[in-house]
């Protein structure tokens, strides 16, 4: 197919931009849109929304943005601002997509009217990725508005898309059905697994203190509360925690109860470890010298955290749901995300230095290979090939 402009792609960076000038830490979903800049930063002109304003960049100045997102030093906002002066030439002009694929792999501007606005009058082929419908199905666990925010979004995937991405066949299940349950059309759709970082300890200490991981921000759904009334009630009964738990992410919304149990509850304190932030090294060896990741989410749309303890050999005990079937198989030690007996007992098994459910998984999991994101884009780039976009 012919283009006639010098970049094949264009890729939304919005979400990537606003979240680096925020200061916060990169979620999961960031962690995919950095993925896409890192893949197509030489194939893509990069697309900016802020409010009302929507523009398809330059060659170069989408090469020296996707370098400073690129970049994780401290200061970014300072980089933004002089990279905004020096390309204004190319970012102020507005350029037409001439049927180019459009990635928006974040959600961005989708619950925003001038967008679709913004699509009919640059022409475009937009290609979305949909990460979850969790806003819709548990509105209980999402922030006040975003269920009715997710509704608009989905509907601006299925009304305009060219093709829809899916995280897990699960994710696309769940958008199939709403889709028809409102005769919205079904545009072609591909599940494709994300990448998993390959988190590799330096350090490896298994006589070290025993001790279990929960990856991900703090909020309603990750379930948060679960293990810490687990640990609460060993201390309460006198039987002291035999393990640490160590709590990494960001805190969210939804989790008042778990957070006033982390800020006000000192019985805790000798046990359990919240890390707002983390580097990727402290991580990789967080993880790699745990007794198992713990994951009792109540609702996902992937489970990029158990992938990656997963590829680096470590046990996972995990919320039995479906998505987790779909990536993990019969690997992790299941849970109902309910049944807290069920969590101590996993827990307890898994804490001995010789453990022997501990070792069975151990042994099975030097045999998983996991997707990577070379695996992804050899099938996002054949897709786009498909549909006769590349």
């Amino acid at each position: 197919m012919t283009k006639t402009t010098d970049r094949p792609v264009l890729l939304d960076v919005s979400r990537s931009i606003w979240r680096a000038w925020s200061g916060r830490h990169p979620t999961g979903i960031d962690r995919v849109c950095l993925s896409y800049v890192r893949h197509y930063r030489t194939q893509a002109q990069a697309v900016v929304q802020y409010k009302g304003f929507r523009r398809i960049l330059s060659s170069p100045a989408s090469s020296a943005l996707f370098d400073v997102l690129l970049d994780d030093r401290p200061d970014f906002r300072k980089r933004v601002a002089s990279w905004s002066v020096y390309h204004l030439p190319g970012i102020l002009p507005r350029r037409m997509g001439n049927m180019r694929p459009y990635l928006n792999v974040g959600h961005t501007g989708l619950d925003d009217p001038g967008f679709r606005r913004w699509l009919d009058w640059c022409g475009v082929s937009p290609i979305y990725m949909v990460h979850d419908l969790i806003p819709i199905s548990h509105p209980e666990y999402a922030r006040q508005g975003e269920a009715e925010k997710h509704v608009q979004r989905i509907k601006t995937v299925l009304e305009t898309a060219t093709g829809i991405i899916g995280n897990s066949t699960t994710t696309l299940n769940k958008l199939t059905d709403w889709g028809s349950s409102r005769q919205l059309p079904s545009p072609p759709q591909r599940a494709i697994w994300l990448g998993t970082t390959v988190l590799k300890a330096k350090s490896q200490s298994p006589a070290g203190d025993p001790y279990f991981v929960v990856l991900g921000t703090i909020e309603g759904r990750k379930n948060h509360l679960l293990l810490l009334n687990l640990w609460l009630n060993w201390i309460e009964s006198g039987r002291m925690p035999v393990a640490r738990l160590y709590i990494v992410g960001q805190r969210g919304w939804s989790a008042e109860k778990a957070l006033a149990m982390l800020d006000q509850c000192d019985a805790l304190r000798s046990y359990v470890v919240e890390l707002n932030h983390c580097s990727d090294a402290a991580l990789a060896d967080l993880i790699g010298n745990a007794r198992a990741l713990v994951f009792p989410s109540l609702a996902e749309g992937y489970g990029m955290p158990l992938a990656e303890a997963m590829m680096a050999c470590v046990p996972v005990i995990a919320s039995d749901l479906p998505v987790f079937r779909e990536i993990a198989g019969e690997l992790p030690t299941y849970c109902d995300p309910l049944d807290s007996k069920s969590w101590e007992e996993a827990i307890l098994s898994f804490t001995p230095r010789h453990s022997e459910p501990r070792a069975r998984q151990c042994a099975a999991l030097t045999h998983y290979k996991g997707p990577t994101w070379a695996d992804h884009f050899q099938q996002v780039d054949g897709w786009l090939e498909e549909l006769d976009l590349i």
